[in-house]
């Protein structure tokens, strides 16, 4: 399974992005290899809809699962509407993240987290 992992930085050892649709990078772990990938958010600057472009992003990347520290309602609504399953973390790293995701300590959100903003 692909997990992507909203950062600031794109490095797995520094803290994860509280945003999801315009954080600046992805980190995107696949389970299967255990390896990492880092991929720029082509929609960090979109004047709208950041949130539905960033998920047809990651699901044209096969990411099945994101962690982020906030989900605006549009962007969840796409999420769901995808099928990818959403958690929120509020610290950690996207390298401690993903093995606590793997271990199930990781809640899985159903309903969007943030509030929408275009900044």
């Amino acid at each position: 399974m692909k997990i992507a992992i909203s950062s600031t930085i794109g490095k797995i050892n520094e803290p994860i992005s509280e945003r999801f649709g315009r954080c600046k990078y992805f980190l995107i772990f696949d389970s299967e290899c255990r390896k990492w990938d880092t991929k720029r958010n082509p929609a960090e600057s979109a004047r709208g809809g950041a949130g539905s472009q960033v998920v047809q992003f990651l699901c044209d990347n096969g990411v099945r699962a994101v962690i982020s520290g906030q989900f605006g309602p549009n962007a969840y609504t796409a999420l769901a509407a995808a099928g990818m399953q959403a958690y929120r973390a509020s610290s950690g790293t996207p390298e401690e993240l993903v093995e606590r995701l793997l271990e199930g300590e990781l809640q899985q959100v159903d309903v969007g987290s943030g509030s929408e903003r275009h900044y």
